[in-house]
């Protein structure tokens, strides 16, 4: 699974999902269903948030190992 801080580093910012979602060029929709986990971003996205962000793309998503793995 792909886990990622959009929640966490936008309440930094103190942005909300439509600031992001402006931001990225997406819609609020795509980044309510990313932080909820519905929806995984392409690499392209994900590098585009990251950007957004001003942080590494590491700071943004992360996988996290299932436990059959």
């Amino acid at each position: 699974m792909i886990k990622n801080r959009l929640k966490v580093l936008r309440a930094e910012r103190d942005w909300t999902q439509s600031d992001l979602a402006e931001r990225a060029g997406i819609s609020r929709q795509a980044v309510i269903s990313i932080e909820k986990y519905k929806y995984t971003p392409s690499l392209d996205l994900a590098f585009t948030l990251a950007k957004v962000f001003a942080v590494p793309i590491t700071e943004v998503f992360s996988q996290e190992m299932e436990e059959d793995e």
